[in-house]
């Protein structure tokens, strides 16, 4: 029997374009930013981004990130989201970006880039987020009182 909290999780991935990268820089300044992305079977996050970006250069100074995927345009109360813990970082290999733009353009039904235009002296790169964790959003109440609460969801045993 599957877990209905996974099939929930998988629906919310596999819809959502765009996630919400949470890093801080070395001096534990936050920054938060909203991406178009894709992920393998695995449940690896890729995104394109301009290396002088801020989060572009806190992923360098500090690999731990937050990922959170979810559809804004639902009424109050009525949303649910997906929570990833994950190590980010650039990647540098052309097989590792030929196959997250596979991912990316693949998305979006279209012809990838070429792997050089990710590397040396281009400025944009390719990112990779390595999940460690998963929750999904759920309800909870502390004496009479709605609260947001998160469930651990085991998705990294399962396949996209």
């Amino acid at each position: 029997m599957v877990d209905s909290n996974i099939e929930i999780v998988k629906n919310i991935l596999n819809e959502i374009l765009y996630i919400n990268v949470a890093t801080v820089d070395g001096g534990g300044q936050p920054w938060n930013t909203a991406l178009y992305s894709a992920f393998d079977e695995e449940y690896n996050y890729f995104w394109v981004s301009d290396r002088q970006g801020q989060h572009s250069k806190n992923v360098r100074a500090n690999e731990k990130v937050f990922l959170s995927v979810y559809d804004s345009t639902v009424p109050e109360g009525t949303g649910i989201g997906v929570f990833i813990l994950a190590k980010a970082y650039e990647l540098g290999d052309e097989k590792e970006i030929l196959h997250a733009l596979g991912h990316l353009y693949g998305r979006k039904n279209k012809t990838p880039r070429r792997p050089e235009e990710f590397l040396g002296e281009y400025p944009r790169r390719v990112y990779k987020a390595v999940p460690e964790k998963f929750w999904l959003n759920g309800a909870g109440k502390v004496n009479g009182n709605f609260i947001d609460a998160r469930v651990e969801v085991d998705l990294l045993r399962q396949t996209p």
